[in-house]
């Protein structure tokens, strides 16, 4: 493609869909059938060029007036309660549901090889001793240690706000990083599951395990979950990069990519729930069988709400992706 001859060709196009675009009064019939034909040529050129002869500045003309000239054609759209709720009634758990095959797994083998560190450390003194020195071991994991106190160690309020945004970190992380073939998510998991391991083992080295899991569980449970959720999602946006079925890479992507921010943003609500229970539960004088009730209800409330609606709105068609009239549109051309 000559690119100055492309340019004489259809600038007159281009210059006349801006002063529509710009057009401060109530287009006319005529010129809004003319907008509709300037929109659709200019994507059209727009994807030529994309295709032949990438030139930023063009492109980056053509990609503002093609986005401005699309949100005047289709009219801008409001979101509504509506939308929230059914985004968690309908969207959020389908997503999650759908990508279970990709989770579970994540969090069987995950929660394996956490148990296998735990019991590493507990079982051989020589990690232990390469972890720490023994008086600053017997400091964290004795009654009234860190590994007790770092619950009650500030304000509920700012500590739950705290974890909230520490684990949607992680979280956005992993589904961040799935793009990236997937790789980078084992770090993620590993870190965390090394995390829970040693904390498992030291404690269980020192008697104390029970005491360990009166303080994990009330919240981990669900915060795990989220997290198995997020890697387990993340895995499968890479694996689409590898493999992306009878789709085109670039619209599997989207899809899976659409996907993915609204899990990220279902599970950012999950972890909130987790962050109020280690704010305000986990650290409680409350029973510890009752914190640990509180944690299994949480977690089994969750579960229920993926399976049950999830499941309904899978076999409905749902996918978990936004409506298809919010959906980048496929590129039209011209008559």
């Amino acid at each position: 493609m000559d690119l100055d001859v492309f340019v004489r060709a259809h600038r007159a196009e281009w210059d006349r869909l801006e002063e529509l675009l710009r057009r401060k009064r109530r287009l006319t019939g005529a010129e809004a059938d003319e907008l509709i034909t300037l929109y659709q040529r200019t994507t059209t050129h727009l994807s030529l060029l994309q295709a032949s002869a990438p030139d930023p500045a063009l492109t980056g003309r053509l990609t503002s007036l093609v986005a401005r000239a699309r949100s005047t054609v289709t009219g801008a759209r409001k979101a509504s309660w509506r939308d929230a709720a059914r985004f968690f009634t309908v969207s959020f758990p389908a997503a999650v549901y759908r990508l279970r095959h990709w989770w579970v797994p994540t969090a069987l083998l995950s929660t394996a090889v956490g148990a296998l560190i735990a019991w590493w450390i507990a079982t051989h003194p020589e990690v232990q001793a390469a972890i720490g020195a023994p008086e600053d071991l017997r400091a964290m994991t004795r009654p009234g240690g860190e590994y007790e106190t770092y619950y009650s160690s500030h304000p509920a309020a700012s500590f739950a706000a705290q974890v909230w945004t520490n684990n949607a970190q992680a979280v956005a992380l992993c589904l961040v990083l799935g793009a990236f073939l997937g790789l980078p998510v084992f770090w993620v998991l590993f870190q965390n599951m090394l995390n829970l391991g040693v904390g498992l083992g030291l404690m269980a080295s020192a008697g104390r395990l029970d005491s360990f899991l009166g303080l994990l569980l009330p919240h981990g449970l669900l915060e795990l979950t989220a997290v198995f959720v997020a890697a387990g999602i993340g895995l499968r946006l890479g694996w689409t990069v590898i493999d992306p079925g009878p789709r085109t890479r670039r619209t599997a992507l989207a899809e899976e990519g659409r996907s993915a921010l609204g899990v990220a943003v279902g599970l950012a609500a999950v972890l909130f729930v987790s962050g109020v229970l280690e704010g305000f539960v986990t650290p409680s004088g409350l029973p510890t069988w009752a914190r640990i009730t509180i944690g299994v209800v949480a977690e089994l409330a969750f579960l229920v709400y993926v399976y049950v609606l999830g499941g309904r709105a899978v076999r409905s068609g749902e996918t978990g992706d936004v409506d298809e009239a919010d959906r980048e549109a496929p590129v039209p051309t011209a008559a």
